[in-house]
């Protein structure tokens, strides 16, 4: 079938779609029942059957033979480690460790915190945790104390898994002073901390139990069945109040979506390996360096490093280089920091790149720039495609299992089967095409996607449910063409209002970024007593680049003025060294308005570098 014949099956006949789908899934208990309402009016997939997770990823691929083959391929560019690990060999780390998890009290459906590095052992807890019917919450490591307590509190672990440190680029982050400083302000506590030594890291502190020790039981767990509808984990994100999200993903939907993914979005298959460069503590390594992979039974790789700096712009080439990855996802905003230190793409040349079929790019917008700078660097087909935390797996993109469509520059492509998404006034009618609304999702959503929140069904309805009865909000804003194709130009609050115009800071941001001059550069609103707001750019300029301040905003200006008009009030750019960021990657652009407007605001506790914000408030109030 065509990708259209596809999508119109999957939203003309969901159940028969999705039920087709379930029969690729090692089931202990196959469904009957394939959609349903709950007695909250929420709707869930497969409610009747029963299966496990981490069966699905080790368990079954031992049995069909893939024993001896690569798993998890660990690469440290920042301790220069390589291990790999067999589906044998990680089939008995998790089912030892599991059964040490057993052995400390943990049961099914009680929770348990893992605030880890990129290390295997981080991918050997979730797994164990899967195993015997626990729920996981993977916590970015290196997070603050008090965000974790946060965590801690709402989840409310029985044990919590964490390493003696992380590195960020030759510099050590101490996680168990973070972890300790959590549990003293935490109002639940934990019975038992568990850590993983890594090399000189000194005396366990007391009351701590070592990993190797959980990991060196002699018995092994068996996979505990559990229901479709059963957590598997909760995946934190931020929230508008302050207080994060917990993100509930069930077992069944999960995988009957994944292992679709795996196929018909990236084409992956049983001999490839698979490259998925973010950090389990985000919801891409979830998805894509645990579950989806080892589900498919593919290689997966665990990367701990950065594009740069570990030890320059040509790390991921490397990676890709010694392990022939297939097929590789990452953020634009790697590849935008690839690009500021190897413009001419020189560090491209040492290395045989020939394994790699397709980049897959997710996380932020993909500005056309990048877009094409890294399509003429590779030379194989670019995927921008697009999805949430709450998602789980993609919403947007082109499905390269299916019909290979060309990509658009600037899209985030065609609708994922399963996802019938509209573009939508505030009213709630839809938008023609080329017109800017927000981007909503016709219920039910496909399996896979969150079921509801933590512990709060209400805050579920609210944030998601409420605004437009039958959709679920995504929060971004954007719009479709005429050939079906989906631009998502930010977050709905990224959308300025300038003296009673509606403004995309999107657009304006792929035209500052056309400037030969600029590397990266974000554009927000800030506050105007005349207009209400006016656009600002925070830009940063290309390595080697030579151009005063007062010249590139002349530029920029002119710019703006030519392609957008002049009301878009666009007066002031600003130059930094780097943008405030997330550690995966997205623009904190609420902080920079929050500067920008001389309002107080709270450090994100996902900053990937507080002292840039002090260097922003300078420039702003300076100059």
């Amino acid at each position: 079938m065509t990708y259209g014949e596809w999508y119109h099956r999957s939203i003309s006949h969901k159940e028969n779609f999705w039920e087709e789908q379930s029969r690729k899934i090692n089931w202990f208990k196959r469904p009957k029942t394939i959609l349903t309402k709950d007695k909250n009016g929420f709707y869930r997939w497969f409610s009747d059957g029963e299966l496990n997770t981490s069966y699905l990823c080790l368990d079954q691929q031992v049995e069909n033979g893939l024993g001896e083959k690569d798993a998890l391929i660990y690469h440290s560019a920042v301790t220069n480690t390589v291990k790999h690990f067999t589906y044998n060999e990680l089939l008995d780390q998790v089912s030892h460790f599991a059964f040490g998890l057993q052995k400390l009290g943990v049961a099914k459906s009680d929770t348990v915190v893992i605030y880890m590095p990129m290390v295997p052992e981080a991918v050997i807890a979730m797994l164990a945790c899967a195993r015997i019917g626990a729920i996981h919450s993977v916590v970015f490591g290196g997070f603050a104390p008090h965000e974790l307590a946060m965590r801690i509190d709402d989840a409310k672990p029985k044990v919590i898994i964490t390493a003696s440190y992380g590195i960020e680029i030759e510099k050590r982050i101490e996680y168990l002073p973070m972890v300790e400083r959590a549990i003293v302000e935490a109002t639940h506590k934990p019975d038992h901390v568990i850590s993983s030594q890594r090399p000189n890291s000194g005396e366990l502190p007391k009351g701590m139990i070592d990993f190797e020790l959980v990991l060196s039981q002699k018995e092994k767990a068996e996979c505990v069945p559990v229901n479709s509808t059963d957590p598997l984990y909760i995946l934190y994100t931020s929230g508008t109040t302050g207080k994060p999200k917990g993100i509930v993903r069930d077992n069944g939907g999960h995988a009957v979506a994944l292992k679709f993914s795996m196929k018909y979005i990236y084409d992956a298959s049983v001999d490839d390996v698979f490259w998925a460069a973010s950090d389990v503590g985000w919801v891409v390594g979830h998805s894509y360096i645990v579950y989806g992979p080892l589900i498919n039974g593919c290689t997966t790789v665990l990367y701990e490093g950065k594009p740069v700096r570990t030890p320059d712009a040509g790390a991921f080439w490397k990676v890709i280089n010694d392990h022939k990855v297939n097929i590789m996802f990452t953020a634009p905003t790697a590849i935008r920091a690839i690009r500021k230190e190897d413009q001419e793409g020189k560090l491209f040349g040492g290395y045989d790149l020939t394994s790699l079929r397709t980049l897959f790019l997710a996380g932020e917008r993909l500005d056309p720039a990048t877009y094409e700078w890294i399509t003429e660097k590779l030379n194989i087909p670019v995927i921008d495609h697009w999805w949430q935390t709450e998602s789980g797996w993609p919403m947007l993109g082109i499905m390269q299992g299916l019909e290979k469509l060309n990509p658009k520059s600037g899209s985030a492509g065609m609708p994922i089967c399963g996802y019938e998404i509209q573009i939508l006034t505030e009213e709630g009618a839809r938008q023609s095409p080329y017109k800017e609304g927000n981007v909503a999702i016709k219920l039910p959503l496909p399996p896979g996607c969150l079921n509801t929140l933590w512990n709060n069904d209400i805050r579920f309805v609210k944030g998601y449910l409420e605004h437009y009865p039958g959709y679920y909000v995504t929060g971004d804003g954007g719009y479709r063409d005429d050939d079906g194709y989906f631009y998502i130009m930010g977050r709905v609050d990224d959308v300025i209002n300038v003296a009673g115009h509606r403004l995309s800071t999107g657009e304006m941001e792929e035209l500052v970024a056309s400037n030969k001059a600029v590397a990266e550069c974000a554009v927000v609103g800030m506050a105007d007593e005349l207009r209400g707001q006016v656009p600002i750019a925070l830009v940063v300029l290309k390595d080697g680049v030579v151009i005063t301040d007062s010249e590139l905003e002349k530029e920029l200006v002119a710019l703006i003025r030519e392609k957008i008009g002049a009301v878009s009030y666009f007066k002031r750019s600003v130059v930094v060294k780097r943008l405030p960021k997330t550690r995966s990657g997205k623009i904190l652009r609420k902080v920079i308005r929050n500067i920008a407007d001389g309002e107080n605001f709270v450090v994100p506790s996902t900053i990937d570098d507080p002292a840039i914000l002090d260097e922003i408030k300078a420039k702003f109030f300076n100059q």
